[in-house]
């Protein structure tokens, strides 16, 4: 009987794991991130199907919830349980970047280091540098030739450009997983927006931004 009720238990523990992670994705597509990590939890145990689990929390905890010391003991599990997964690559560059914000989020400071707000700001002081000379160029070509580039630039803009509306629980490591596969492109997002986005880590609801 033992024997028997083990093809039987197992197709049950299966059943159970698929329905598990089917509500925890639905419960986190809708945003209620809470109850969707009590279920992808309910789902863990000790097999190796449990790295996909751990990544799941990991992003949760990181794009949605911005809480990188709990994503890196879940993006650490996932490494530790799969270390030539579908997601080794970007795990490993996650816990790199997580180890940063964690160490800044436990002594006090901003998610974004002191250091990276000073690159930042520098880039943006050259950025307006280079406006100001781009308005000084076009101001003393004609009319016409203004009017041409100004056109062009923005058919371009259109063309290349895209838009998103910022929902509940997005980040700007979230919108670039979103857009471009990688959390890594998040910096561009901000260039993009840099006069609407007020607070890089507290994005509006509702908000449309420029991705390009």
């Amino acid at each position: 009987m033992f024997f028997l009720c083990l093809p039987g238990c197992e197709r049950v523990g299966s059943s159970r794991y698929a329905q598990l992670m089917q509500d925890a994705d639905s419960k986190s597509a809708r945003g209620d991130f809470a109850r969707a990590i009590n279920l992808y939890e309910a789902a863990l145990d000790d097999s190796p199907r449990s790295a996909e689990v751990h990544y799941k929390l990991a992003l949760l905890y990181d794009d949605k919830l911005n809480d990188p010391v709990s994503a890196l003991h879940h993006f650490k599990r996932c490494l530790a349980l799969s270390p030539n997964g579908p997601h080794a690559n970007e795990v490993k560059n996650s816990i790199k970047r997580d180890e940063i914000a964690a160490l800044t989020v436990l002594s006090g400071d901003s998610v974004i280091t002191r250091s990276e707000a000073a690159r930042l700001r520098n880039e943006n002081l050259m950025l307006h540098k280079e406006l100001e000379t781009r308005r000084a160029s076009l101001r003393s070509a004609p009319e016409k030739s203004q009017a041409g580039d100004a056109d062009s630039k923005k058919i371009a803009s259109k063309e290349n450009d895209q838009t998103y509306v910022v929902q509940p629980g997005d980040t700007l490591f979230s919108i670039s997983r979103k857009f471009y596969n990688s959390p890594k492109r998040w910096k561009e997002i901000l260039q993009a927006n840099k006069k609407s986005i007020r607070d890089p880590k507290d994005l509006t609801v509702g908000q449309t931004l420029v991705i390009p």
